[in-house]
């Protein structure tokens, strides 16, 4: 005849309202840890799950090999020397034509302050991670290094919201923005919107005035407006030429002149960008190496 087995006493049921904390909690990203900002000078943001990562090398090109943009280039370095030492300094925003150095210049700038012997990191965060913002400025508010916020190509389209989240970085709200951050973008565009769209909103509102001001106004926040414009041929060949001679890559003149120009001709624009990559390409016929 067979025992019946003991009955196990029956589990409380858990309070709906404590299975919901508890769901929630799951779903929510964990607070970053804070990294070993000693371990690196540039770091990447990456959202869910938050993370800090260091960045060994960083691709840079010297600061005194960007040609053409003496102003703007005196500008961000200054403003920048300025932040590195505690002292105010504004947002900046560099925009303007495609290929012309503005990214370049970021990060040519941040390792020339670094190397004059300021304690500065630079964080790069990519514009679809914009919304988690907020909790990166938690995360650097209690550091004690200075930091550059980096976010290369940023726009934004009629539907995209993303924009309203950099306004923690420009504006901070209640809180205010930390006082060791500051905001370094690029965009090909100055009102980080199209034309066309800013046009498109005015012409279709009740009041055309207000239908684009929260976008367009964005930029506005940025107190440095830095614009880079296309390069004549002059400066196109000696940036160049200052490749050559960083590299020791030997070409004379009169070959470079022709190779160079032909080589725009067949990318259909002339920039910094094409001056580079024609010098790759040169480099690498005389086999030199460049890392």
């Amino acid at each position: 005849m067979a025992t019946a087995l003991p009955k196990m006493p029956a589990m409380p049921s858990k309070d709906p309202l404590e299975r919901i904390a508890e769901a929630l909690e799951r779903m929510a990203p964990a607070p970053a840890a804070a990294p070993d900002y000693a371990s690196a000078d540039a770091f990447l943001w990456h959202a869910e799950p938050d993370e800090l990562r260091p960045v060994p090398r960083v691709s840079r090109v010297d600061l005194g090999l960007l040609v053409g943009i003496d102003r703007s280039r005196n500008t961000l370095l200054e403003n920048t020397r300025q932040f590195a030492k505690g002292l105010p300094a504004n947002n900046a925003l560099l925009w303007g034509s495609r290929g012309m150095g503005k990214s370049s210049l970021v990060k040519a700038v941040h390792v020339t302050v670094v190397s004059e012997g300021h304690t500065l990191k630079i964080v790069e965060v990519q514009r679809e991670d914009l919304p988690s913002i907020g909790r990166l400025l938690d995360l650097l508010r209690v550091a004690q290094e200075q930091f550059i916020l980096f976010c290369d190509d940023l726009s934004f389209s009629h539907d995209d919201q993303h924009y309203k989240s950099l306004k923690a970085v420009l504006d901070g709200g209640i809180e205010g923005r930390p006082d060791n951050v500051i905001l370094y973008a690029t965009s090909n565009r100055r009102h980080l919107m199209p034309r066309d769209m800013i046009e498109n909103e005015r012409s279709t509102a009740i009041n055309p005035a207000e239908a684009v001001e929260e976008k367009v106004s964005l930029s506005d926040r940025f107190g440095l407006w830095l614009g880079f414009h296309p390069c004549d041929q002059d400066e196109y060949l000696a940036m160049i030429r200052g490749y050559c001679d960083a590299h020791g890559v030997e070409i004379d003149d009169d070959t470079l002149r022709a190779e160079a120009i032909e080589w725009q001709a067949t990318r259909g624009s002339r920039s910094g960008r094409v001056a580079w990559q024609y010098f790759t390409d040169l480099a690498g016929r005389r086999g030199i190496s460049l890392r």
